[in-house]
């Protein structure tokens, strides 16, 4: 696949995952001097990463949830909070992950993601 079709299609399946409105809202942050960012995350995390076919959407929502706990990238972990119901997780699910995350991350971060989850199912009205 060449780079303008790995683009393409991360864009396709950064929009599926994260949803319209996040990413309209993230373009808009777009500048002359991040475009090469912009350009390299979409084409590379979602166009190859994300677009690989040896785990399932869900699978890898499992993945950077427990991996932005685990590295407390709370602003990420946020935003996949959101992300992890378009690729069919449930909150039953997220609670059972976060609470794995609290044996091998440690129960501060555990905390903390709980705290977040309530705030992202607040504003999501869930």
């Amino acid at each position: 696949m060449d780079d303008k079709t790995r683009l393409q299609q991360g864009i396709k399946v950064r929009r599926e995952v994260l949803g319209d409105a996040w990413v309209d809202k993230s373009n808009k942050a777009q500048s002359e001097f991040n475009a090469d960012w912009f350009d390299f995350i979409q084409r590379t995390a979602w166009g190859d990463i994300w677009s690989r076919p040896g785990l399932d959407r869900r699978t890898r929502s499992v993945v950077v949830l427990s991996s932005t706990i685990s590295t407390r990238n709370w602003e990420e972990f946020k935003l996949h909070v959101r992300a992890c119901f378009n690729n069919g997780l449930t909150k039953d699910e997220l609670k059972e992950i976060i609470l794995q995350c609290a044996i091998y991350a440690g129960v501060p971060p555990a905390n903390h993601a709980f705290k977040l989850a309530q705030e992202v199912f607040d504003d999501m009205g869930i």
